[in-house]
């Protein structure tokens, strides 16, 4: 998948923000591996960058595309992982502005995911 160039800092921040909110036990699950600096990286370029594109360039692409790329994205998702991620699909602080005009079966397909590939 070509990814999205959005600002990783930005996205780095959202999650931090994000992780203040989080319920025990997740808040402490995730808050450990973000700690990992090899943690954050892979979670940022294997899970969040990924569906930041998707959502992204999901507004513009055509079903194929989109089918395509979703079916390409192949990342496993630990429950903690899902309740940072959720936010940004559904236009949570500073990612609104690109979820808007997504839309809603697109919306739907990625909240799928991200509960359909769990880890255990």
């Amino acid at each position: 998948m070509k990814l999205f160039s959005f600002p990783v800092f930005a996205i780095e921040k959202a999650i931090a923000k994000r992780m203040l909110g989080l319920e025990s036990p997740h808040k402490e699950w995730f808050g450990q591996r973000w700690a990992q600096k090899p943690y954050r990286k892979a979670f940022i370029e294997n899970k969040a960058m990924p569906l930041v594109t998707l959502i992204a360039k999901g507004k513009t692409w055509d079903d194929e595309t989109f089918n395509t790329e979703m079916a390409a994205w192949d990342a496993l998702f630990y429950p903690a992982e899902v309740e940072v991620l959720r936010p940004i699909i559904e236009g949570d602080g500073l990612l609104q502005l690109m979820q808007k005009n997504v839309p809603a079966e697109r919306v739907q397909a990625l909240l799928k995911k991200l509960e359909t590939q769990r880890q255990a």
